[in-house]
């Protein structure tokens, strides 16, 4: 997520709990392709966790956000990145704590973003879990990246720069704590590049015990190769593989549902059988042309036919397995105005007829 700007909207980036889950990033000042992205709200949790630690009242926080606390016990639904970022902006508003980032990520422990954190900490060394990270980051909704680069006897661990200083220290931070950790206290960090200054570099150095540059050309850390190739104390291939498998579902079924594609994806899903339905109709809805909205899906790697095509999928799967419509409605519903090429297009999605669908859904598994 992308959350704020410097002091008081120092933004808010969630990465994740101590094997680095540097989970997300929200931006509280702009409504940018980042500040459209969303997360888990059942992850939220961890957040505001961290907030009444430091002695914030994070549920009053959060309905000023917008949010529900409610929302976050339903498993299903995902929080603008945007309201968290505003949680954060409101907290240092309210009372300014100097590296937020940092004093929030030494009270988010292993585990606050379960899936993510143990696909980390179950690697066999601290190289394979921070690819395991870059990986599997989305999962907690971030729109960051972060990258590796093996530089002879060091690596380079970019961190994608969000436009938002709270986000880059937070997620730097959780990597070098939570590692640390991981490797019972051998993990170390030559330094810290920050594009932004700090509010109190000393406090940062002390804290991660490294040498941190603000001002910097970059965002991240450097990691000399001994670190890197630190075995990890909870590694466990066959637990890493099991959550690999469920990781990778979740992303199969959440990649498009992120960003401005997860915009255009929600307004589809109620509106598939009516007429108009073309990509101009939805980027009216959003306040752009159909052009602009087809570049931006295009930065996020799908089309708006693939976002069409997905929405049908699932919403034939829902209606063939919750109702007892014909397959004829449940043609219509989905936006075919005949069973023929409905037919076609369920068997290119699942491999079978719509008939053989239902049928192995009523079986007892």
């Amino acid at each position: 997520m992308d959350w704020g700007d410097h002091a008081l909207t120092r933004g808010s980036g969630s990465m994740a709990a101590r094997a680095n889950s540097l989970t997300e990033r929200v931006s509280s000042t702009t409504a940018t392709a980042a500040g459209r992205w969303t997360m888990p709200a059942a992850d939220v949790r961890a957040f505001l966790d961290a907030l009444g630690r430091l002695g914030y009242n994070a549920e009053s926080l959060l309905a000023a956000s917008g949010v529900r606390t409610s929302d976050l016990n339903d498993p299903d639904r995902r929080v603008p990145c945007e309201a968290l970022g505003t949680v954060v902006a409101l907290a240092q508003r309210e009372r300014f704590t100097p590296n937020i980032g940092l004093e929030l990520a030494r009270l988010t422990p292993i585990g606050a973003y379960p899936l993510l954190d143990y696909l980390v900490a179950t690697s066999e060394t601290v190289g394979a879990g921070a690819e395991q990270l870059a990986r599997y980051l989305r999962l907690v909704g971030s729109p960051a990246e972060i990258t590796s680069h093996h530089q002879r006897d060091r690596v380079r661990i970019e961190i994608a720069d969000s436009g938002a200083p709270f986000s880059t220290e937070y997620s730097a931070a959780l990597i070098v704590l939570h590692f640390k950790e991981e490797t019972e206290g051998k993990f170390r960090a030559t330094s810290l590049s920050l594009k932004h200054t700090p509010d109190d570099v000393e406090v940062l150095e002390r804290a991660l015990g490294c040498e941190v540059l603000g001002g910097a050309l970059w965002n991240g850390l450097i990691v000399p190769i001994e670190s890197w190739r630190l075995p990890l104390r909870r590694r466990d291939s066959a637990l890493r593989r099991l959550l690999e498998t469920q990781a990778d579902q979740i992303l199969a079924q959440v990649r498009t549902r992120i960003g401005i594609a997860g915009e255009v994806q929600r307004a589809l899903t109620p509106n598939l059988s009516a007429p108009n339905g073309s990509i101009s109709r939805f980027a009216r809805q959003l306040g752009l042309s159909g052009r602009t909205l087809q570049r931006r899906l295009a930065a996020e790697g799908v089309s708006y036919q693939q976002l069409v095509d997905a929405a049908r999928k699932e919403a034939a799967a829902r209606y063939l397995t919750e109702s007892t419509l014909a397959i004829c409605e449940v043609a219509y519903l989905v936006g075919y105005s005949e069973a023929a090429p409905f037919h076609r297009a369920f068997k290119r999605w699942y491999g079978m007829t719509p008939e053989m669908f239902r049928r192995k859904s009523l079986q007892p598994s």
